[in-house]
């Protein structure tokens, strides 16, 4: 995790890259600095070099082809392995069916059939098919594979019906759901039982998947992130391949009548209000593989519109139940949750560093006042040194508004500190860290942006914050990107929406920037405020979320809070010595204090890339792929 540094020539020649990078885009190019080293010197982590700008390193095929291939070796080596597993369960495999081409039923059922692992039992009932040919082929795989249960519904019921049917036969200690015309990998119940060995207190299993063509062609993979509550109610991200124990399913009663389109969401967000999220685990590999055809979901969202709006209404069912105060609607790529502000609104406290770059500071401090409809806050503005006459005077008339206050502290710029200090004047309940050059888009983003710092278990909130030629600068931080940390869909065209709507959906980071991000003020004073010591410059914003975050907290980003971020434009140039080497002992810090974190970034996936923020593949993967090893 040192490769930035090391094989960037040194702690020397890696900061007097970070200068330049600083030298255009300040405080914010240090972050990216790091990101410049690390792909320009060493390519991937694990010794696979990867060509900024080749069009092949996010070419699926050939990524399957690398990573994702069995041989009979590795079958035999996974066979070994889980003669180890101290537990070996039964796995019911549930599938409903009505009508499904013959073909795919067939591939479906033999999908099981090749499982590595044998303790299984596939449980099918069909919905009152009429096509003969189903109950045929139903009938002759129960007599040739004992492990085969069918039960054939006398009417139709439709899907929720069905897939009860077909659990009341199960008995196995788990549930896994398969559709009739999708397909399991070969090793899919093999990892099943490997995570459920390996996190006895599990209760509820999901894996990544990927869909599959009429000539068996897969692509489109959905690479998730571990458990992330937040994108969760953006969109079902379980999904497939979803493993539940069956004294979880049968605790709720199974699938409900009425959920057609989204029963499976449904089914979940009613099992996680029975679990903790500790016994949530995700698998992070393909799985599963979703056939696609014109009347499939996994060809299109809009295939099934019903869908959605089962969908909205199995997730405010869920909110209802959970007794929290919220709306949902349906947006593009899924569905946004409006928490309720309180009746009594909290005071915000919005802190502002600055030194002059009056122009920059004048627009968002207008724009705060003139756009937030938010009516609670007050602006600390924190002159660090300010010389400018124009802006020393401009400073003393903006304290005629009574919402805004300036603080004088000379001291040498330290961030961290100048944050900190100001923090201990504030009178709000919330904190609200702001670069003193953003500029308001979304009038309600206060309102949006306090709305979730109030959630219990969420700590920062971060705002999708946009260049001013329209293009992303940042939705969210990965951790480990280019080294340390960066920012997700950089320089993203505005009418995108990101790694399956991960720029444009409510989802959980660990961490997020602090050009604007709100917290309440006891979380921010729990974790002791950013760090003064060792991150004066950069990285503290990094290094205060995740602090965070070990505390159980979840950060949160919020598209629906927009401003413009003019990018540090009012520091100067950091090219001195002193400076350099202060920058080498942040970056070393940050990689020592959270080395376990930045291969393994739990908001984003092991199969995608440290190197770019576009969340293409990751040459290799950062999990286990020899597995015969």
């Amino acid at each position: 995790m040192r490769s930035a540094v090391r094989l960037g020539g040194g702690l020397q020649a890696t900061a007097a890259k970070a200068v330049t990078a600083y030298r255009r885009e300040g405080v914010t190019g240090l972050k990216r600095g790091v990101a410049i080293v690390d792909a320009a010197q060493t390519g991937n982590p694990n010794g696979v070099p990867v060509t900024v700008g080749d069009p092949d390193r996010n070419n699926y095929a050939q990524w399957l082809r690398r990573y994702d291939v069995l041989d009979d070796e590795k079958r035999s080596a996974l066979r070994a392995r889980q003669q180890l597993f101290a537990v070996q369960p039964v796995i019911s495999v549930v599938m409903p069916t009505y009508n499904p081409k013959p073909a795919w039923l067939i591939e479906a059922i033999e999908s099981v059939r090749q499982q590595i692992y044998p303790n299984w039992e596939l449980c099918i009932a069909d919905d009152c098919s009429s096509d003969p040919e189903i109950r045929s082929i139903l009938e002759r795989y129960q007599r040739e594979d004992s492990r085969i249960k069918i039960v054939l519904r006398s009417e139709n019921g439709h899907i929720s019906a069905a897939s009860n049917s077909a659990i009341d036969i199960a008995t196995g200690d788990w549930i896994a759901l398969l559709d009739h015309d999708d397909l399991l990998s070969e090793q899919a119940l093999f990892w099943v039982v490997e995570a459920i060995n390996k996190a006895p207190d599990v209760r509820l299993i999901y894996s990544d998947e990927d869909k599959i063509d009429a000539d068996g062609v897969r692509s489109g993979p959905y690479f998730k992130t571990d458990w992330n509550r937040p994108l969760f109610y953006s969109h079902n991200m379980i999904s497939h391949l979803g493993v539940y124990q069956t004294a979880l399913l049968r605790e709720i009663g199974g699938f409900q009548i009425g959920m057609e389109g989204s029963q499976d969401y449904d089914l979940a967000l009613r099992c996680i209000e029975r679990i903790d999220d500790s016994q949530i685990h995700h698998i992070a590999r393909v799985l599963y593989h979703w056939r696609v055809h014109s009347d499939s979901t996994a060809m299109s969202g809009d295939a099934k519109p019903y869908a959605q709006l089962a969908g909205e209404r199995a997730l405010k069912a869920h909110l209802l139940r959970r007794s929290i105060d919220a709306s949902v609607e349906i947006v593009t790529g899924g569905y946004r949750v409006r928490y309720a502000l309180p009746a009594q609104l909290p005071l915000v406290s919005l802190i502002i560093p600055t030194r002059n770059g009056l122009d920059l500071l004048r627009t968002c401090v207008q724009s705060i006042l003139a756009l937030t409809t938010y009516p609670d806050y007050e602006i600390l503005i924190v002159d660090n040194g300010s010389d400018d006459p124009d802006t020393l005077a401009w400073l003393i008339a903006v304290q005629s508004d009574q919402r805004v206050r300036v603080l004088r502290d000379d001291r040498p710029f330290n961030y961290s500190a100048l944050n900190n200090g100001a923090a201990r004047h504030a009178r709000g309940e919330v904190l609200g860290l702001l670069n003193n050059d953003l500029e308001v888009i979304t009038p309600d983003w206060l309102d949006e942006m306090v709305s979730h710092a109030l959630q219990p278990g969420i700590g920062a909130v971060g705002a999708r914050l946009w260049y001013p030629d329209n293009t992303l600068q940042h939705a969210g931080v990965i951790v480990g990107l280019g080294g340390v940390a960066g920012h997700a869909h950089s320089r993203m065209l505005r009418h995108h929406s990101g790694y399956f709507g991960r720029a444009s959906l409510l989802s959980a980071f660990s961490a997020v920037t602090a050009a604007c991000l709100v917290i309440r003020k006891s979380i921010y004073d729990e974790v002791g405020g950013l760090n003064e010591v060792e991150l004066e410059v950069a990285f503290n914003d990094v290094d205060l979320c995740l602090r965070v975050r070990e505390l159980g907290y979840t950060n949160v980003l919020t598209p629906y809070a927009e401003l413009y971020h003019y990018e540090s434009a009012t520091r100067g140039l950091d090219d001195t010595a002193e400076k350099s080497a202060r920058f080498g002992r942040e970056v070393r810090y940050m990689m020592e204090r959270w080395e376990s974190l930045l291969q393994r970034d739990p908001a984003y996936s092991p199969n995608l890339t440290l190197q770019h923020g576009d969340f293409s593949l990751a040459w290799p993967p950062r999990i286990e792929t020899d597995v015969a090893s």
